[in-house]
């Protein structure tokens, strides 16, 4: 491996180089295959674990980002809901729904190839999205109520009991 460079303040190396290589392959086979331009591929000690391209319109499911869907499948090959111990790479940066989604998963790394500008070029704007998350909630274009009835705490009090729980 050769030594890491700096890139926004993090450590890259040549093994991210590749990585990111494999995610824009499986980004333009989607497309091929009639997808959307995306990839993602989880490795863990160097090894592939999963790679997904983005299956949004094949499979009718907004949320079937290629991050999204590589996270979904890295989970079930690893049988566990942490990806504590793995990298995410991305051929284009995670929006923030695919953000939220590798920091529940608790992926050690999130690397990407192109960014949300040069999606944007392409007719993707997730920039409303990053921006629309820094706004006030009173401006959203699609209200976000909170209405807190007597038995909203209800359950966290039950899984707070529970002995059998599964911390997350």
């Amino acid at each position: 491996m050769t030594s890491p460079t700096e890139t926004s303040g993090t450590s890259v190396g040549s093994d991210d180089e590749t990585w990111l290589i494999r995610a824009v392959e499986v980004a333009a086979q989607n497309v091929a295959d009639g997808g959307g331009p995306f990839g993602a591929v989880v490795v863990r000690e160097g090894v592939e674990v999963v790679a997904a391209g983005n299956r949004v319109t094949r499979d009718l499911d907004p949320t079937a980002h290629a991050e999204v869907v590589a996270i979904r499948g890295a989970c079930r090959a690893l049988n566990t809901f942490s990806l504590a111990g793995t990298t995410l790479y991305a051929s284009c940066e995670p929006c923030p729904l695919c953000l939220s989604a590798a920091l529940w998963a608790r992926v050690d790394r999130v690397v990407f190839a192109a960014d949300r500008h040069d999606a944007e070029r392409a007719g993707f704007d997730d920039r409303e999205f990053y921006e629309l998350l820094e706004r006030d909630r009173s401006t959203w274009p699609n209200p976000v109520v909170e209405h807190r009835i007597a038995r909203a705490g209800e359950p966290f009090e039950v899984w707070q009991l529970h002995t059998a729980r599964v911390p997350y």
